[in-house]
């Protein structure tokens, strides 16, 4: 089976290396020249609205899938006149747009922060005014790793927000006062069949995610799971989604989801029976999900702007290193490092060890 993914950067690289295994080859649409998936598979280099090179991909695939939300929906609706395509254009729209995302949400009768949709200047000082400060402005699509967004703390932030965030369509949500922020891998087939992992507790920095660990009997998985289903069934999703919560007085309220495999489930290439990247693919092709259970402790950090040195990334004991083959560039996810322990303690000692090595640069 030959699988078209719309995107080339290290998410679409992860499934070649996770459906290789499976007898599957790879196409990646993707306008960079450096693309790091490039490496696994076919490389059409084009734009993502470029319809004689996304014909030409469907006439070459059995099934088309994606990398990222940035990805024009239009292109995914495209590409479905020709060949199947998972997730839907339709869970794609929705999930790329914070608008069209939190009123899901709030239909769904998921716990959101206040939200207003902002398309001006005059709109965000009614709502800020509304909602209230601290708040925070975010542009409804293409913002990610804290990009297109703005913490307005006092009226002097809300005063010309609208211009420097590009005077595009936003989105005004009330600041939310949590104590820790967690995510829920979850995965659907074709066949309605769901599964889903662990609660990951997740630490950002400047808006970028640099720690995700696996919990073990967290007391809001249920919940968590209830949520995500909902989304999954609105959406009649198929593939591997990410949701994101706010954790609030001992319950959940909804951050945003991801139509894809996600940084914050990385940790399952090591730690979990199947992991993230083959299950996004045993859904979109078909094929039986596989177990998402924990192998023993596990966590996830980021490498930013560089890689560590590899033999000390690698002499650290139950460390995995993925090196994702891009340039070194300040603020870009070049790698990741995952950790699998027998226990909590040991987790959390190896955690520190490869934190000391992010720290020496």
């Amino acid at each position: 089976m030959k699988i078209g993914v719309i995107g080339g950067g290290q998410l679409g690289r992860m499934l070649a290396l996770a459906g290789t295994p499976l007898g599957m080859t790879f196409a990646f649409l993707d306008p960079a020249p450096d693309a790091c998936a490039a490496a696994l598979g076919e490389h059409l280099r084009a734009d993502y609205d470029d319809k004689d090179h996304l014909r030409r991909l469907a006439d070459e695939v059995d099934l088309v899938t994606f990398e990222f939300e940035s990805v024009p929906a239009e292109t995914v609706a495209f590409l479905s006149q020709f060949v199947p395509v998972y997730p839907s254009a339709e869970s794609l729209r929705i999930a790329r747009d914070r608008w069209f995302e939190k009123s899901m949400f709030r239909e769904l009768g998921i716990p959101t922060p206040e939200f207003a949709d902002i398309q001006s200047q005059a709109d965000l000082d009614a709502a800020a005014a509304a909602i209230g400060l601290p708040a925070v402005l975010k542009t409804r699509t293409l913002g990610y790793d804290g990009k297109g967004q703005k913490v307005l703390r006092t009226a002097a932030d809300v005063a010309g927000a609208f211009a420097e965030l590009g005077s595009v369509p936003c989105i005004l949500e009330g600041f939310v006062p949590f104590s820790g922020e967690v995510s829920l891998v979850a995965v659907r087939g074709r066949d309605g069949e769901t599964a889903f992992y662990p609660l990951v507790h997740n630490s950002h920095e400047a808006g970028i995610l640099r720690l995700s660990v696996a919990s073990s009997n967290h007391p809001l998985q249920q919940l968590a799971e209830d949520y995500v289903g909902r989304v999954l069934a609105k959406l009649d999703y198929v593939g591997v989604l990410a949701f994101e919560f706010f954790e609030v007085d001992g319950g959940l309220k909804a951050n945003e989801i991801a139509p894809r495999v996600h940084n914050s489930g990385h940790w399952t290439i090591e730690g979990a029976e199947c992991s993230q990247f083959e299950n996004h693919l045993r859904a979109v092709a078909g094929l039986p999900l596989g177990s998402t259970a924990k192998l023993g402790e596990s966590a996830m950090l980021n490498f930013i702007g560089s890689v560590p040195a590899v033999d000390k990334v690698i002499a650290i004991e139950d460390c995995h290193l993925h090196h994702y083959g891009k340039a070194f560039k300040a603020g870009r996810k070049v790698g990741h490092a995952t950790l699998r322990c027998p226990d909590r303690a040991t987790l959390d000692r190896q955690i520190t060890a490869v934190e000391s090595l992010i720290e020496r640069g």
